[in-house]
């Protein structure tokens, strides 16, 4: 009995992933790879991006600030040729009492994530190929408001929406968003610290899947949402059931 090959889905394809030298861009940059994809890694450490495209074998990289919009445009306008899917992980919520934030603080913590965004899709939307795709990276920690989490809450939410309005302009290119909750990266590491191990304990403990999620799960579900021409505008969860058992 002759077995099928089974064709790679992103053969052919072309994927840029902004925030791609480590953690979950590098992790979607490999199974992007995996399914036959040419990558793109942009990211702001020159030397940690070289070292990720020398072990992926990346097509080019990219070292600069994607918050800069004159950076960001001078890259996509840069391209040589039609891309096919992007995906964004750089940037996060910001957390903290809101009578401490400053107005400015409170401008930029509620449209810092939704700006960059914006401004990927603006640049890159004439870059890429019918049928191509916009993955955008939210959460779901700050989903509920809590003390402590100040304005975090309000830009975690407004994100949903904003990518559904996105989908509907950009048509035919899809634009999708993640919702993560804890995943278990070098910056998570960075940022607990001694307690990492504490927290991933606990997670192992409460979560309804008995593990924590790692970059390899949301890499996945990211390029299954390249792969999957039928979802758009949609908000897909990805944290083990984190936020029904917090």
């Amino acid at each position: 009995m002759t077995v099928p090959v089974r064709t790679p889905e992103l053969l052919g394809r072309t994927v840029v992933v902004i925030g791609g030298s480590a953690g979950i861009g590098f992790e979607t940059a490999r199974r992007a790879r995996a399914e036959g994809a040419e990558v793109v890694l942009v990211g702001r450490d020159p030397g940690r991006l070289e070292r990720a495209a020398d072990e992926l074998g990346a097509l080019r990289t990219a070292a600069f600030d994607a918050t800069v919009p004159a950076a960001l445009s001078a890259f996509f306008q840069d391209l040589p040729d039609p891309i096919d899917h992007v995906m964004v992980t750089a940037g996060g919520p910001s957390y903290g009492p809101l009578l401490e934030m400053s107005a400015e603080e409170v401008r930029d913590a509620l449209s810092d994530h939704a700006v960059l965004e914006l401004e990927v899709a603006r640049h890159a939307v004439g870059r890429i190929r019918p049928g191509g795709s916009l993955v955008f990276m939210g959460g779901t920690g700050a989903r509920r408001v809590g003390r402590g989490l100040g304005v975090a809450s309000a830009a975690t939410n407004a994100l949903p929406p904003f990518t559904a309005a996105l989908a509907l302009e950009l048509a035919p290119v899809r634009v999708n968003l993640i919702a993560a909750g804890f995943v278990d990266t070098p910056l998570s590491a960075s940022l607990l610290g001694d307690r990492i191990e504490e927290r991933r304990a606990e997670l192992r403990a409460t979560l309804p899947i008995g593990r924590v999620v790692g970059p390899a799960d949301v890499a996945a579900l990211a390029v299954h949402l390249m792969v999957n021409s039928a979802v758009t505008g949609a908000t897909f969860d990805i944290d083990g059931g984190q936020q029904f058992v917090s």
